[in-house]
């Protein structure tokens, strides 16, 4: 095999991603996954719980230019209510119960019109406490999935070589 053959086998998979749109040129319609509707008065985020607090901290960012109110939940029960400032975020922290999960939604109230949900998102709360580790092992070392990626990756790359080497050396043309 011809070293530019290979040269241009090798770049195939580099001209394959030069074809597929980058994500600069990306429009919020061309991602599968859900995205906030434009016309939510706010959003939401939440992050983990904290394990020292068994607390989510819940952020939600109000994108409009007036006052926006909201009403927090948590597996159908009201845990904070309020309003958000124009284009301000607010904070607030939902307790969610050791070894147990949480829904938390997040619902836009006005005068006028029924509650509207926002957004709602699941947290586990999973952190160990007490003595019992109710099923987690304490850390070994790094995870095994990533040792598993590397020693696929190194193999991967011997066998190349060893394929490179053989199409350099067979098939011989005898004159």
């Amino acid at each position: 095999m011809r070293t530019g053959l290979r040269l241009t086998l090798a770049a195939l998979p580099l001209g394959a991603i030069a074809l597929l749109p980058s994500a600069s040129d990306a429009q919020a319609r061309d991602w599968p996954w859900p995205r906030h509707d434009g016309g939510d008065p706010f959003t939401m985020t939440v992050d983990d719980v904290g394990c020292r607090s068994g607390k989510a901290a819940v952020r939600l960012h109000n994108q409009t230019r007036q006052l926006a109110r909201f009403d927090l939940k948590a597996d159908g029960t009201s845990v904070a209510s309020g309003s958000i400032p124009a284009r301000k975020t607010i904070v607030r922290h939902v307790p969610v119960g050791k070894g147990s999960g949480a829904e938390i939604e997040a619902y836009s109230v006005s005068d006028h019109e029924p509650e509207t949900l926002i957004d709602s998102s699941h947290v586990d709360n999973d952190c160990p406490w007490g003595h019992r580790r109710h099923g987690h092992l304490p850390y070994t070392g790094p995870p095994a999935d990533l040792m598993g990626k590397l020693a696929t990756a190194g193999g991967l790359v011997v066998m190349g070589g060893i394929l490179w080497w053989y199409g350099s050396i067979w098939p011989r043309s005898s004159p």
